[in-house]
């Protein structure tokens, strides 16, 4: 049986292990960043576009092994072949079916100078290609090139996730911003009411002004209410683009997109050049074909016409087998003027690609530019507007102060607010639009 002092030391250990267990968690809230970082690298980790091309290049290097065995490694197989073919014999003035004949000379049926009866075959044959290593190198060089693009693919598809994940954060610290503005609005009404409340009371207001101020209140909680609607409902669009299974409404830290004026070849420009690189690749491959070709052979095994006769036609041959084509209508050379055609359209496109790159960059900066100078307007007018409700304090106390002027600062300075926080937020998009083309 437990004594009392076991069953008090039970209970201090388990109180033990669940504040422990509580502090464990308490500590990974804490530490928990749910910043731009957080969510790239989970964009990347779960996105099925780099995961594809991931498995490309496994795949390329299966092909690589695959056209080593190809054009090194000998071949080894079976070939069994049987024939069947009778003849109608008509010598000696009879007619009469030969399975197999024994020197017929008036006969219906296949030549038996090529069958006599039948073809019985089975052997064993291997064929070792020879001097293939040109061959091997030029097929293996398109596939590099092929690997290339793919990493080049993994490169592009990265930096097109990073932007569309920087918009939405982006968008949502909008709307974190309007929330933690509404909600500095409804604490300052919050405070003012309190005031109010005791100055209707004295009689330096009347009621209705106090009923002015609650209609107020209501307005930016309704509006508070709407933001943080909109916060949701971004956020689980980020989690969506990023793949992270998480239904909590996390706050997300602040960050801000800087300006990459670096002036640099663009990485955009790589994939013209592969392409260029892959059409000749291609072109090198399709030729191979009109290279000569050796290849040993040797087999053992049967191979007989004549049935009777089997027991002695086991043996063995080796031989060396060599293909050369050199012509086939001009077909090499329609490739070659394909593949000319092709190169023409890849420089044409990266030719474009190189000028209009240019004029989105150039107008991109002058919005940019623009949009310094209007949050400049706007964050001094929220300086005005603050300092307008500081003397206002001294003016509400009093009951010099007007509510209907005081709630219409109030109002307009929300507006200039939510004017300042979208301008805020269309320029670090702008900024991230650039960076990416800039790039």
């Amino acid at each position: 049986m437990f004594s009392l002092r076991d069953d008090r030391l039970i209970i201090f250990i388990k109180m033990k292990i669940f504040f422990l267990i509580l502090v464990y968690i308490s500590s990974y809230n804490v530490n928990a960043q749910y910043n731009l970082t957080y969510y790239l690298s989970n964009a990347f980790q779960n996105s099925p576009i780099l995961n594809e091309n991931k498995n490309k290049s496994q795949v390329n290097q299966l092909e690589m092994e695959r056209l080593k065995a190809l054009y090194f490694s000998p071949k080894i197989g079976i070939t069994a072949n049987y024939m069947f073919s009778p003849i109608l014999s008509k010598d000696n003035n009879k007619t009469s079916l030969a399975l197999n004949s024994n020197g017929a000379t008036n006969y219906y049926g296949y030549d038996l100078g090529a069958s006599n009866g039948g073809r019985y075959q089975a052997f064993v044959e291997i064929t070792q290609p020879l001097f293939n290593r040109k061959l091997y190198e030029i097929a293996t060089k398109q596939l590099n090139i092929a690997s290339q693009l793919n990493e080049n693919s993994v490169k592009i598809s990265k930096h097109d996730i990073e932007k569309i994940v920087t918009d939405q954060y982006i968008l949502c610290l909008q709307n974190r911003k309007e929330i933690n503005y509404a909600d500095t609005m409804m604490k300052l009404l919050t405070t003012q009411k309190t005031i109010l409340e005791k100055l209707v009371m004295s009689s330096i207001y009347k009621q209705s002004d106090l009923t002015l101020l609650n209609i107020e209140y209501q307005n930016f909680l309704s509006q508070l209410t709407t933001y943080k609607a909109n916060y949701r409902r971004n956020l689980m669009d980020l989690n969506i683009i990023c793949g992270i299974n998480d239904t909590t409404n996390v706050r997300l830290d602040d960050a801000e997109i800087t300006l990459n004026n670096k002036t640099f070849a663009s990485n955009f420009l790589e994939k013209y050049r592969l392409d260029s690189l892959s059409l000749i690749a291609q072109l090198n491959v399709l030729e191979l074909k009109y290279k000569p070709q050796l290849n040993l052979f040797a087999n053992a095994g049967l191979n007989a016409v004549y049935a009777p006769t089997i027991p002695n036609r086991f043996g063995m041959s080796v031989g060396l087998s060599f293909t050369y084509n050199f012509y086939d209508g001009n077909q090499k050379l329609i490739n070659r003027k394909k593949i000319q055609v092709l190169g023409t359209t890849v420089s044409f496109y990266k030719e474009n690609f190189v000028k209009q790159n240019h004029i989105r960059k150039s107008k991109i900066l002058t919005e940019i530019q623009s949009y310094y100078d209007r949050i400049a307007v706007a964050e001094q007018q929220l300086k005005d507007y603050e300092s307008v409700l500081n003397s206002y304090k001294r003016e509400f106390l009093s009951g010099q102060l007007s509510v209907i002027n005081y709630i219409m600062v109030l109002k307009n300075m929300a507006s200039i607010n939510r004017d300042y926080t979208l301008l805020f937020s269309q320029q670090q998009s702008l900024i991230n639009a650039y960076n990416y083309w800039n790039w």
